[in-house]
């Protein structure tokens, strides 16, 4: 019930995740990203236990195969997950329990790597991937991967309707530069592409107000005159 992209972009350093769901609340289980670290889903039969620890893996300096083995033997009810790793080098890795969910699939690519379950075709994560390659390597991160997202619902996407979809975007700080969620709607992706057009213009000038207030651009908001 679940397809998603995590990708890095060389040129910026960026990590992205991207997931959807016919289930609510979907980015808040799957999606993780660690500035400088690498990015992880963990999806199907979701343990949100294992994003931070795929996490950490790569962090204790394992690569994004070496990450997946390591938490995938280690993990509970490993025949019900389903994982994906892109690491600082742009390496990435996939595992898919036996006991994954319906038609599922993955794909991987430089730098992106995509994983679904309950798909209506196990081509989806390939098209999510090409039309990530294809995309502009210039462009912003977050809204490549909405692009390559939507190239997969476009594809087919999951068995029935999705319901939720997530966003979550790091840079060179310890949060999130992007974290948006659209957790019930009938279109989510298409609202987290409008939430993104809202948000991405502003995205810098929250990363300044944070690091130097006396720089940052005015607020625009009533009160601030």
């Amino acid at each position: 019930m679940t397809f998603s992209l995590a990708a890095r972009c060389p040129r910026s350093g960026q990590f992205a995740v991207a997931v959807t769901s016919s289930s609510p609340a979907v980015a808040a289980r799957c999606a993780h990203a660690r500035a400088g670290i690498g990015a992880a889903t963990t999806q199907n039969v979701t343990d949100p236990r294992l994003g931070p620890q795929l996490l950490d893996a790569l962090a204790s300096g394992l690569s994004a195969d070496a990450a997946v083995a390591k938490i995938s033997s280690g993990a509970s009810f490993p025949e019900y997950r389903q994982l994906t790793v892109v690491d600082a080098q742009g390496r990435v890795s996939v595992y898919s329990g036996t006991k994954t969910l319906g038609i599922f699939g993955a794909a991987q690519g430089k730098n992106a790597v995509s994983a679904g379950n309950l798909l209506a075709n196990a081509n989806v994560p390939s098209a999510v991937i090409a039309a990530f390659a294809a995309s502009d390597p210039e462009g912003e991160l977050g809204a490549r991967v909405l692009a390559a997202m939507q190239a997969g619902l476009d594809a087919g996407g999951e068995a029935g309707p999705i319901k939720s979809a997530g966003l979550i975007v790091v840079d060179k700080e310890a949060w999130p530069i992007a974290d948006l969620r659209v957790d019930w709607h009938d279109e989510p992706l298409a609202e987290l592409a409008r939430l993104w057009d809202v948000w991405q213009p502003q995205m810098y000038d929250y990363v300044t107000r944070a690091l130097n207030p006396e720089v940052a651009p005015s607020y625009g908001v009533p009160g601030d005159e």
